[in-house]
């Protein structure tokens, strides 16, 4: 393969250049001079870069960025940067025409060589390029990729300021990664390494196979990440449209935006990318007032656009919102007569119907094209690009502005998940919409008088235990109560075992498949299995349905006793085992522990290796010699990771073994879980 030359550059000059399209957007608003000398560093360093690589194009534009940045550091009020912006353009052409070398025919490279690597992360664009047509779906092929890449195509031309913003973004290519065969080759090592595990004389293999069990998780994860974009990338491009169109129109616009942090699959994004475009140039177009309008009407002479990202299970909502004058519908009805689209029953048509004849397109309220409306062209590309991912648009307007919401779904995302075990079941819960974790014995569940429920802050909250919600057998001693918030209210869900909290990538459902309303989708562990993660929505209804004569029995576990001398390691093991639902008691010696035993029954023993007196291997011997507790499972806890230690500790009769240099609390509980339920 030809040698690369652009392979780190072409991710650091991406991120500079981002850096500095938002750093002179922001600039527009406000002198600061800590922003300016951070543009002038990102400049430089893409001076820098860029003369490395060779890449003169590059080279001019930092410089001639640098000479437009130096004398602002002396600006008395924040003006105008439609020069730095044209700068920042130019080098956006530049840096997606950064493409790979040619790969050599797959004849010509040895045996070796013929796995591809893994590609870059997905890097979405600010808008910079020609509208190209009305979106297309997204091809099998890309859909049932595990992994892709995202590279850009290069564009042809910049127009100058105050239009340039308003251009759509470059479609964006998709290529496959060889990640597939590295996962493949990983899990036949994790399946040969497990199977040593049931040999006696291979302790030691344990912490190996631990190590590659994260390892594989980890390189999973990422794999499927590479589909993945923050939404937050397109929001530059969306605030340069609003500055450059309210330039045009003679207005003043503030841009803000919420959910940037959301991952949703690159093709996603790139679908609706054209259509959040039309959505900021059309709220400032047809919403936003001019500044002395504005004025008269009680309002601030600045409009404000929105743009807000939700994830709702397995579906994305983006709002836009202005706070403009909202949609003149009776000028949407004259409008329609003008064009003939209404004219035998424009009156009698509702707001709903009124609304649908913008989507449609082809229809204005202006009396005259400007540069960034008055054409009818608009909302009829929002509609198209929802109706292409199978998604819908809703509309809700008033004297106060317009929100315009976007639902599409989402075939991939990415979330932290709240990890919860119901018998032999482990389902997650997106963390954004979990409110509480307690112990059953805080929280107690009545029987209300439509079926059980709990009391949470006066107010009483509808409850069902997981493992009925699941269908699962067994497991509803809801030793855990999760409390859970959907778009209708709040619902207590009880678990098992709360196991953690993790970042997952989910991957929705096949249409038509045979899966319970309250699972969203499914998310894989570490060998591949999958784990169904649950919709907070779904979640809420089904506990509201849950009958009375249904409710679960709490159960009370027996307590777990954690002996260790130090403070520090007692309350942190005290914090992880409370927090999943478990009793708990202490002792700082083996000493005490065993006067403990003499005066309760435990359901499992956490203990130190290494404490002043009796250790924790003594500690375990002793257990073991007295027959009322020579069953209570055992886990030992220590720095120590020899072979021979993790040999004496089951000889001693320890049933785990964790090493603090490696502690993972997701293993931890799982550990536990699998103990206490024995």
């Amino acid at each position: 393969m030809a040698q690369d030359r652009f392979k780190y550059f072409r991710i650091e000059a991406r991120e500079l250049v981002d850096g500095m399209a938002q750093g002179l957007l922001d600039l527009e608003k406000r002198v600061d001079t800590d922003l300016i000398s951070r543009l002038l560093r990102l400049a430089h360093t893409l001076k820098g870069a860029a003369r490395i690589v060779g890449h003169r194009e590059l080279t001019d534009l930092a410089h001639q960025m640098e000479d437009v940045l130096g004398p602002l550091r002396n600006a008395p009020a924040p003006q105008r940067l439609d020069g730095g912006l044209a700068i920042v353009d130019q080098m956006t052409v530049h840096v997606a025409a950064l493409q790979q070398p040619a790969p050599a025919p797959a004849a010509d490279r040895p045996a070796e060589t013929q796995r591809s690597r893994p590609a870059e992360p997905p890097i979405a664009r600010p808008a910079q390029g020609p509208i190209a047509g009305p979106p297309q779906a997204p091809t099998a092929s890309v859909a049932q990729a595990p992994t892709a890449s995202v590279a850009q195509a290069p564009t042809a031309t910049v127009a100058e300021p105050p239009t340039a913003g308003l251009l759509e973004a470059p479609p964006l290519r998709f290529e496959p990664t060889g990640l597939d065969d590295l996962l493949a080759g990983l899990a036949e090592i994790h399946a040969l390494v497990r199977q040593l595990r049931g040999a006696d004389n291979l302790r030691a293999v344990e912490l190996r196979v631990d190590q590659l069990e994260r390892e594989l998780r980890a390189v999973r994860q990422d794999a499927e990440r590479l589909r993945l974009v923050a939404t937050g990338t397109a929001f530059t491009g969306l605030e340069r449209t609003a500055r450059d169109a309210a330039l045009a129109a003679g207005k003043r616009v503030a841009f803000t935006s919420s959910g940037g942090a959301v991952r949703v699959d690159a093709q996603v994004l790139t679908t609706l990318h054209g259509a959040l475009v039309q959505l900021v140039r059309n709220a400032v177009a047809h919403g936003i007032e001019a500044p002395e309008q504005r004025v008269l009407a009680g309002k601030p002479a600045e409009g404000r656009v929105t743009i807000a990202v939700v994830l709702q299970g397995s579906r994305i909502a983006i709002t836009c919102q202005d706070d403009g004058r909202g949609i003149d519908l009776e000028a949407v009805r004259r409008a329609a007569v003008r064009r003939g689209l209404a004219a035998d029953h424009a009156r009698s048509l509702d707001r709903d119907q009124l609304i649908g004849l913008v989507l449609r397109g082809g229809l204005t309220t202006l009396s005259e094209v400007t540069m960034i409306a008055g054409r009818g062209i608009g909302l009829d590309v929002v509609r198209d690009a929802a109706r292409v991912l199978g998604g819908e648009v809703t509309v809700q307007t008033g004297p106060d502005g317009t929100a315009i919401r976007v639902v599409v779904p989402t075939s991939i995302a990415a979330v932290s998940a709240l990890a919860l075990g119901a018998g032999d079941h482990i389902a997650a819960i997106p963390l954004a919409a979990v409110r509480r974790v307690a112990r059953s014995a805080a929280l107690a569940i009545v029987q209300g008088p439509d079926g059980p429920a709990v009391a949470l802050d006066d107010v009483t909250i509808p409850f069902a235990p997981l493992a009925r919600l699941l269908g699962a057998s067994g497991g509803n001693a809801s030793r855990s109560i999760v409390v859970v918030e959907g778009s209708d209210g709040l619902a207590a869900v009880g678990a098992d075992h709360v196991l953690g909290v993790d970042d997952i990538v989910v991957r929705a459902l096949p249409a038509g498949a045979p899966i319970d309303p309250i699972v969203w989708g499914v998310a894989l562990d570490a060998e591949g299995v999958p784990r169904p993660v649950l919709d907070p929505d779904a979640l809420v209804a089904a506990a509201r349905a849950v009958p009375a004569a249904q409710a679960a029995p709490v159960a009370r576990p027996l307590p777990i006793l954690i002996v260790d001398d130090s403070l520090t390691t007692r309350m942190l093991e005290q914090s992880i085992l409370e927090s999943a639902g478990y009793d708990v008691e202490l002792a700082c010696s083996a000493e005490e522990g065993l006067v403990k035993l003499t005066q309760q029954t435990y359901g499992l023993i956490l203990v130190d290796v290494e404490m002043p007196g009796i250790d924790g291997f003594g500690f375990i011997k002793e257990l073991r010699s007295q027959p009322p507790h020579a069953a209570i499972p055992a886990i030992l806890v220590t720095s120590r990771n020899r072979p021979e230690d993790l040999q004496r500790g089951a000889a001693v009769g320890a049933q785990g073994y964790v090493v603090k240099g490696d502690f993972d609390q997701t293993r931890l509980l799982d550990m536990i879980r699998q103990l206490v339920l024995r």
